[in-house]
């Protein structure tokens, strides 16, 4: 029953692939984790934070906006429970340091580990009491290293690269199961343009605009003798503005676009009995550069299923004195691709040099969301000098 409860954990934790008998055309990658959101702020806005104001938690979304931080240090650590209905021991922990240089470039470093939490291990063997008899335990877990630069090209807009080490640790060694430890290299390119603030007659404004191109790297083999995967390149577009009421009242509004960089399935396996199409597999033989550029192009029913690989989300914040912000948003991923559609909500406080933020997900599919009833929390130390003109 044990290792029935971990089958079904994991199948539920990654990106529900048990869906996709409901969903005629999904894409799937390894390693997934690479795609959860980690922190509390941008999940108050649902997940939009390609051109948001620049926080410590930039490096995820674009670490490009590190250029424009107002903080010369930033320490975050974030905790977020993944399937809290189910059980108590999966999680994501996120930390993430950054550091602006100067008045035009800055570095960052994340870490994050996600933990399929801690199973137990048998061999069919009971005790006089009928109860299995434990071999001992063991912990699958995912995490990821990233360093990211960022440097100004203009007093309005940035670039940065990252370079990342991605490991992924999924197997159950006394099962003697196929799934291989999963080591690879990713790196990204991202930008960033926030404007001066204008004045737009009763109130003050700034645009700001971002891409990342997040996660480029190897096809990687997670199961032993079968073909390599994708991970989970990844493109996100977005842009916003800033409403500055007076000294005190901002508000901000995002649109957010997302879209894998990875192949769509397009091998069509027949029904021997019906003769129709019964589902699409990938042609693996692609390399993962090629699969980038292929996948603006190759879904199997047109254009139509192109626009349909892109999600969309919406974020707004309102900022009080730059010590209280209430935040709303609401995200959506096509019905044939994806179990994902879903509102938050989010708060964040400022006391001095600390930011607590926090986040709510309102599940809007009957699919279950795994982060349905979850309370997410971010804890932020901002220090050293503060840069003006943010």
């Amino acid at each position: 029953m044990k290792k029935i409860v971990v089958v079904a954990v994991l199948s539920f934790t990654y990106l529900f692939k048990g869906y996709s008998q409901e969903i005629n055309n999904p894409i799937l990658t390894a390693v997934p984790f690479l795609q959860v959101i980690p922190d509390a702020r941008s999940g108050g806005m649902a997940d939009t934070g390609v051109a948001t104001r620049p926080d410590a938690n930039s490096q995820y979304h674009n670490p490009s906006k590190y250029a424009f931080s107002e903080s010369q240090f930033t320490l975050n650590a974030t905790y977020t429970p993944w399937l809290r209905n189910l059980t108590n021991d999966v999680f994501l922990g996120h930390i993430t340091f950054s550091n602006r240089i100067n008045e035009s470039s800055a570095w960052a470093a994340s870490f994050n580990y996600f933990s399929v939490g801690r199973i137990e291990t048998n061999q069919g063997e009971f005790d006089q009491n009928g109860r299995l008899i434990s071999t001992g335990t063991e912990n699958p877990n995912d995490l990821s290293l990233d360093v990211s630069y960022a440097l100004k090209l203009s007093d309005e807009f940035a670039m940065a690269v990252k370079v990342g080490y991605v490991r992924s640790d999924l197997s159950i060694r006394s099962a003697n199961d196929d799934l291989q430890t999963i080591n690879t290299i990713a790196v990204g390119i991202s930008g960033y343009y926030q404007s001066e603030e204008k004045n737009f007659g009763s109130f003050n404004g700034r645009w700001r605009g971002g891409f990342n191109i997040a996660n480029l790297g190897p096809k990687v083999e997670r199961v032993a003798g079968e073909d390599t995967e994708f991970i989970p390149t990844n493109l996100k577009l977005g842009g916003g503005f800033d409403f500055i009421l007076d000294d005190f009242n901002t508000i901000s509004a995002n649109l957010e676009f997302n879209k894998l960089l990875v192949p769509t399935p397009s091998i069509a396996v027949i029904n021997e009995t019906t003769g129709e199409v019964e589902r699409y597999e990938q042609d693996n033989s692609i390399g993962f550069l090629e699969g980038v550029f292929k996948s603006f192009g190759d879904a199997p029913n047109g254009f139509s299923e192109e626009l349909k690989e892109f999600t969309w989300a919406l974020g707004a914040e309102y900022m009080y004195d730059d010590t209280f912000a209430f935040r709303a948003g609401y995200f959506n991923e096509s019905d044939i691709k994806g179990p994902k559609k879903f509102f938050s909500l989010g708060a964040g406080f400022k006391f001095r040099s600390l930011d607590l933020d926090m986040s709510y997900l309102i599940n809007t599919k009957d699919i279950n969301n795994p982060l349905d009833n979850t309370l997410r929390f971010s804890l932020t130390f901002n220090f050293g000098d503060v840069y003006e003109g943010y």
